[in-house]
């Protein structure tokens, strides 16, 4: 290949889309789809109101949700286009307005008595655009318009502007969720196996733990239960009673039939009813025995695998999949007892996921929402008992979602306890922003060893730079992407994958039809 040619390819490829592309891909998912999932998530805003006698139930639904491009509000109250630059010198936020449909209902629509009192789309808030996005007013711009408006044509985008101040958010990294991996109990040596899964749904994250004592008995550890639960009691609180498809559910070798028949033999309780009554007694204990069973039933439904609720799926297959899980991480558990699997590897590049610029206004956008919700709640509530009129424009307070979009982008400081997520773009040269849109940062704790985390792994090959990273307590946990490293988003469609599975023989597919559900191999 002739030297032009490699450098025409190279320029192709290095061009200045291409360096801070996973930023862009990543917000504008955000910005198009992202947002409307967070406010379809949330659906609908229930109040106090009705809970006097002969008061009529108020709760507010929310509709589309449709963002336009950056705006500023001047002193006359007049608005106009903002562009980057002009947002750099006045030191002001380039943020866009956010508008929402929302309904005030009146009564109880399970009666069939609910009437809209008031519906419109108002303005929610503003939310910070990034430079170069699609709902950026540079957007499209040729290398002369860019000039006229103060614009440097060679910059990359990719950061956000907020009090003037230019903040790019850190790739994040973090262990891959709703995976199951088993490893041995790093205070006991090998004595004790562990088969543990992040499970994550709306972000909403919680570590589920199948544990194989020494004595040889799993127990289950999950939040808001202290302490940890004897496996089949709690397969048996899910739905599967029988010790026969308890022992084929997890695995039908001869040896690790013979370690869950030890199990078996050590579990108090044979039926479901039982299992649920001992749950109960552990999560509530000391309280009334009806409070036992709700409570028992909520915390299994709402805090054990919560990535295995679907949405329009009955709950009582949701439990048996959820047993059918904690059955293969037993099996896990028992394979690596067994020295059938290796531990897994936590460094191994496919047991990792990166949170990018979109995945973090996602989780940022939901607790501004809720933060919002709460208080337009408060808002209508304090509105019905002085008996005003019920409106959305005067129960919506936009400043509310505002500050907790742009305060965390301005400090670092995100949501979950997470510092130094955004940071100052390294201005020092050209280079130096290439350099930091490309980084991402590992959640570990600087001040410990964390020696296997910090060093090269293979998989890190055609990944991540194998040199670019600082000295001293922050090497290896602050790294950078390779030249030509290509970054996989999100599969847009999701239920279309799975039909694709489906096609090939894949059996037991949640929300695909005429697939059996309890199908072998699921």
């Amino acid at each position: 290949m002739e030297q032009e040619d490699r450098r025409s390819i190279s320029k192709e490829y290095f061009g200045k889309e291409r360096l801070a592309e996973h930023h862009y891909r990543s917000f504008n998912a955000f910005l198009n789809r992202g947002m409307q999932e967070v406010v379809n998530e949330k659906e609908t805003i229930d109040t106090d109101i009705g809970d006097k006698e002969g008061e009529e139930p108020v709760h507010v639904e929310l509709g589309d949700v449709r963002i336009v491009t950056p705006r500023v509000r001047e002193a006359d109250g007049s608005e106009e286009l903002l562009y980057p630059q002009e947002a750099r010198l006045r030191n002001i936020t380039y943020a866009a307005p956010v508008f929402m449909e929302m309904e005030i209902v009146k009564g109880d629509p399970e009666e069939g008595e609910d009437r809209v009192v008031d519906s419109t789309e108002t303005k929610v808030g503003r939310m910070p655009i990034m430079v170069g996005s699609d709902k950026c007013n540079i957007a499209g711009f040729s290398d002369e318009e860019l000039i006229e408006i103060g614009e440097d044509p060679a910059d990359p985008g990719g950061y956000f502007i907020v009090n003037g101040s230019e903040r790019v958010l850190m790739t994040s990294e973090d262990l891959a969720p709703n995976k199951i991996l088993a490893e041995y109990d790093t205070k006991y040596g090998d004595e004790i196996q562990v088969a543990k899964t992040f499970s994550q749904r709306r972000g909403y994250r919680a570590l589920v733990l199948v544990e194989r004592t020494r004595d040889g008995l799993l127990e289950v550890s999950f939040p808001s239960v202290s302490g940890s639960i004897n496996f089949v009691t709690l397969v048996r609180a899910l739905g599967l009673e029988s010790d026969e498809e308890i022992v084929h559910r997890v695995s039908d070798d001869p040896e690790i039939v013979k370690f869950m028949l030890e199990n078996l033999e050590a579990a108090d309780v044979q039926t479901e009813e039982g299992a649920i009554e001992e749950l109960g007694e552990r999560v509530a204990s000391g309280q009334g025995k009806n409070y036992q069973l709700k409570r028992a039933n909520y915390v299994i439904d709402r805090y054990l695998l919560p990535h295995l609720h679907e949405e329009g799926v009955d709950e009582e297959d949701v439990r048996i999949n959820k047993a059918y899980y904690l059955c293969r991480m037993a099996e896990a558990c028992f394979e690596l007892a067994l020295g059938r699997r290796e531990s897994d590897d936590k460094d191994h590049y496919a047991n990792k996921r990166l949170k990018v610029s979109g995945d973090l206004m996602r989780d940022l956008f939901r607790t501004a929402l809720n933060k919002l919700a709460r208080d337009v709640k408060y808002q209508l509530e304090r509105a019905n008992m002085r008996n005003r009129q019920l409106s959305v424009n005067t129960v919506v307070r936009s400043d509310v979602l505002t500050e907790r979009l742009e305060h965390p982008i301005a400090t670092g400081n995100w949501v979950g306890g997470r510092s130094g997520v955004s940071q100052l773009v390294d201005r020092t040269n050209f280079m130096g922003v290439l350099s930091h849109l490309r980084r991402l940062r590992s959640p570990l704790s600087r001040s410990q060893p964390h020696f296997e985390a910090r060093d090269l792994h293979a998989t890190q090959w055609g990944r991540i730079g194998p040199s670019e990273t600082p000295e001293g307590p922050n090497c290896g946990l602050v790294k950078n992407f390779a030249q030509a490293m290509e970054l996989s988003q999100n599969v847009e469609d999701e239920q279309g994958l799975k039909r694709e599975l489906a096609s090939m023989g894949v059996e037991g597919i949640p929300g695909i039809e005429g697939v059996d559900r309890r199908a072998e191999g699921d």
